[in-house]
């Protein structure tokens, strides 16, 4: 890895940083025949995809019962752990909490109430990693919400990640089902012998797992679709390469295709950072994975001409998560109006997010967070208005709605207000 300039960017590098591809369009075809087969043979297609993809026989799809055990013979460090990550996301998810209100806008009475989705569906992540935190991450802001049933679903294994079940039992989870990829996502959407259908699908996956979220939303409402990982740090001359190289590493082991970048306006920091990933990657458990997202095309770290193009840079790019590691790091973020998550300062590492500060780490990427943020309460409540008018109030407002009403040629509309006058 080399650090490259900005400006000398070639419009197809620029491509690459900023049209980043998560493979859904490639992934959608085999998606979509996935999906065909378990609304077709239910159970019987979720246990035979796990016996051609997982390499699991899976007996029991249902595993509910395992977690309440699982969560009794982990560790008692890592369910001390898994605690304080939940006290933590139930803290700040509690505070998302809206209120329903009701006011007077002259002699109208409006007003807004919220009622949470009854059933939903979390995917968490399996393969080459388990993720625990994904299920924290998706049960406690439903259920924070009022779900009334939350079910997970994850990969099949044998045995079953202990640390995955042990998650879903402290976050609250209704149900677990042994069951991953795009199956997982048809299940939830439409459900088989054993897996209850659901209102809405979320959660983190692979390219398969979001091409079968995009192809059952319509019918199964999802979060977003996301792709893999990526972080974009900016930083100045005060920032520490060591600190740096480490969080651009610590994200480049999700995926071979994970994005992460670094941009200054130091040329000796930019060169610090490039020496420190070299010298730290190797050293890594998943250095294999962080080599080829280190090598991707939407990876590198770039030298700006100055902090304003640095920050041009961020804002067009629209990271999943940024961190800023800067003398004035808050004015920076003044700025930038698109990332999914900010971390802000050199003790403040997106590892910190992604399990235990409480923010929620299921995130927008590809550039969307140019256009909705990231998992939250609100994903889990739908939103109802309510009016009430007087006999006074609706005569106030009889000529304007009798007006727009004729000119749009509804004349229905207008007598429903007419009539109550005669």
């Amino acid at each position: 890895m080399s650090y490259r300039a900005v400006a000398d960017l070639s419009p197809d590098e620029r491509r690459a940083f900023f049209e980043r591809d998560a493979g859904i369009d490639a992934a959608r075809s085999d998606a979509a025949d996935i999906i065909d087969r378990v609304r077709e043979e239910g159970d019987v297609a979720l246990r035979q995809l796990a016996a051609e993809f997982d390499d699991v026989e899976v007996g029991n799809l249902d595993v509910t019962d395992l977690a309440e055990r699982a969560h009794e013979d982990v560790d008692d460090d890592i369910i001390a752990a898994i605690s304080e990550a939940a006290d933590n996301i139930r803290a700040f998810h509690d505070r998302q909490v809206p209120d329903d209100w009701r006011e007077t806008f002259g002699d109208r009475e409006l007003g807004r109430r919220y009622r949470p989705l009854e059933q939903v569906g979390v995917y968490a992540p399996g393969g080459t990693a388990a993720y625990p935190s994904s299920v924290l991450m998706g049960v406690i802001p439903a259920k924070i919400a009022g779900v009334e049933h939350v079910a997970v679903a994850t990969p099949p294994a044998d045995p079953m990640n202990p640390v995955t079940l042990a998650a879903a039992h402290e976050a609250g989870a209704d149900a677990i089902y042994a069951a991953g990829g795009a199956q997982a996502v048809a299940a939830l959407a439409y459900g088989t012998e054993t897996v209850t259908s659901v209102d809405k699908i979320v959660g983190p996956g692979n390219r398969w797992v979001t091409a079968a979220k995009a192809e059952v939303r319509g019918e199964c409402e999802i979060d977003f679709l996301a792709g893999p990982s990526e972080l974009l740090v900016v930083c100045d001359e005060t920032a520490d390469p060591a600190f740096v190289a480490s969080d651009l590493i610590a994200q480049a082991e999700h995926d071979p295709n994970s994005s992460v970048v670094a941009v200054t306006d130091d040329e000796a920091t930019a060169e610090a950072i490039v020496d420190a990933v070299g010298e730290q990657a190797a050293d890594r458990e998943r250095s294999e994975i962080i080599e080829k997202a280190l090598a991707n095309e939407a990876s590198g770290v770039l030298l700006a001409r100055s902090m304003s193009e640095a920050v041009l840079f961020a804002e067009e790019y629209a990271a999943e998560h940024l961190s800023i590691q800067a003398d004035d790091d808050e004015a920076l973020l003044d700025r930038i109006d698109s990332a999914g998550s900010v971390f802000l300062g050199p003790y403040t590492p997106v590892a910190a997010g992604d399990y235990a500060s409480g923010t929620n780490h299921v995130l927008p990427t590809n550039g969307s967070a140019k256009r909705f943020g990231g998992l939250s309460v609100d994903a889990f409540l739908r939103s109802t208005t309510v009016q009430r008018l007087s006999e006074e109030s609706l005569d106030g407002l009889s000529e304007t709605v009798t007006t727009l009403a004729d000119a749009e040629g509804l004349e229905a509309h207008a007598e429903s207000v007419r009539r109550r006058f005669k």
